[in-house]
């Protein structure tokens, strides 16, 4: 029997092997990871759909795999002498095997074959027609290359993203109208070494390109005294660690920004461009990157305004070990509605911070700095937090941003006492 890629999660259907469990005369179990997947941001673990001893892996580390390819081929037994439950379990994959859905960016690829030759069952066939699709033109996941419903389906689905896509648009946007690259030998001007663009750093390029060439951002500046709020971290700092958490900066910040993304729901927005509106979303999750050894990730935080800060403590600090560690799950870096980026912690001042589409605004925080103030008509040493925030500018208008930016130093600056203390 043949173990094939699942279905991973919506919009995604491919990742790269980046771990073999398994090799071949290993015996396996239903449920067992059999390889991991790196898919967007994520490691994925891949389970086993049957029990047997593997006879043939097909795939190796590094290798890009599709929804529906074949990762490796398993000796079963004897099936009849297998429970009814596992067999009925068995039959059902294979009758809900996910359709090889072809990458949406690719050309329908010439057929040799007619639509005379291609295996269907007749009410698929009559289906195309009324439909006006060519079968020769699907590509069948049944064995022999038949084609059933849900492969028509995959193949609608990818003419409907294409018919969507814009004229002449490429999977890199930055550089769809670009002349292509010229290779450069580097090694005539001294010894030099290189080494494979990781998919996650692939990732994270394709989406910064996406985001600095459809978006037209503007970053407003600003600086936050937060002595005060320093200063009530250091004084329930220990409280906190008495319950098993590490007060910091972040937790702090995200409290601030919540109050004040519930003051201009514009921040907390997104732009559906099919549609031609603004998706207002009622919910705050908060998407808080984190610098780990293989790229920049981040996790998502769900519903922060029910939370106390004593429990966002303990999730940012949990999300940050599991995101260094690679264990997180795509839907955890998934359906934020603003992210925050902190680079107070590395060093450094004001950045311009990339927006995390489909997000319309991001904040960027700095490493605080001790500077003099006047305050109350005297000069005072104050710790002043650099923010900056990146907005959509086909969203929000800068007036919008200018009052944001305000009313998120004035809550930083007056952070109430009553949210720090616990119960």
């Amino acid at each position: 029997m043949d173990v094939r890629l699942p279905k991973l999660g919506e919009g995604a259907d491919s990742g790269v092997v980046v771990g073999l469990l398994v090799k071949e005369g290993d015996a396996v179990k239903e449920g067992q990871t059999i390889i991991e997947l790196e898919n967007e941001k994520a490691v994925a673990p891949i389970p086993a759909t049957v029990s047997g001893t593997v006879t043939k892996i097909r795939v190796k580390e590094g290798d890009k795999i599709s929804v529906g390819q074949i990762i490796l081929s398993v000796d079963a037994g004897d099936t009849e002498a297998k429970p009814a439950k596992e067999k009925a379990a068995e039959e059902a994959s294979r009758k809900t095997k996910p359709a090889v859905v072809e990458d949406e960016n690719e050309e329908e690829e010439n057929v040799a074959k007619t639509e005379a030759e291609v295996a269907a069952a007749p009410s698929v066939r009559k289906l195309a027609v009324e439909l006006g699709i060519d079968l020769a033109r699907v590509r069948g996941s049944e064995r022999a290359g038949r084609i059933v419903m849900d492969d028509l389906r995959a193949h609608i689905q990818r003419l409907q993203k294409l018919a969507l896509q814009p004229k002449g648009a490429a999977s890199t946007p930055a550089r769809s109208n670009a002349v292509p690259p010229e290779p450069i030998d580097f090694s005539k001007w001294g010894a030099i070494s290189r080494k494979p663009v990781s998919q996650l750093r692939k990732v994270i390029s394709q989406r910064m390109a996406e985001s600095w060439t459809t978006v037209p951002r503007v970053t407003q500046f600003d600086e936050a005294d937060v002595t005060a709020l320093m200063e009530l971290r250091k004084k329930y700092q220990a409280a906190y660690e008495a319950k098993g958490a590490r007060l910091t900066l972040t937790p702090l910040v995200l409290k601030a920004v919540v109050a004040t993304l519930k003051q201009y729901p514009i921040f907390n927005a997104s732009l559906d461009e099919a549609a031609g509106e603004i998706v207002f979303k009622d919910y705050y999750h908060i998407g808080v990157a984190v610098d780990t050894d293989a790229g920049l990730l981040v996790p998502v935080l769900r519903d922060v305004d029910k939370r106390n800060l004593l429990q966002l403590t303990k999730e940012v600090e949990e999300l940050a070990a599991r995101a260094r560690e690679r264990k997180l799950s795509l839907d955890e870096m998934k359906g934020g509605t603003f992210t925050i980026s902190n680079q107070g912690g590395i060093g450094g001042g004001h950045f311009t911070p990339i927006i995390n589409l489909p997000e319309v605004a991001i904040l960027g925080l700095g490493r605080g700095e001790l500077k003099p103030v006047v305050k109350n008509k005297q000069i005072q040493q104050r710790l002043l937090l650099p923010i900056a925030i990146s907005y959509d500018h086909r969203v929000i208008d800068g007036g919008a941003a200018a009052r944001f930016t305000v009313d998120l130093v004035q809550a930083l600056e007056g952070f109430s006492e009553e949210e720090v203390k616990l119960g």
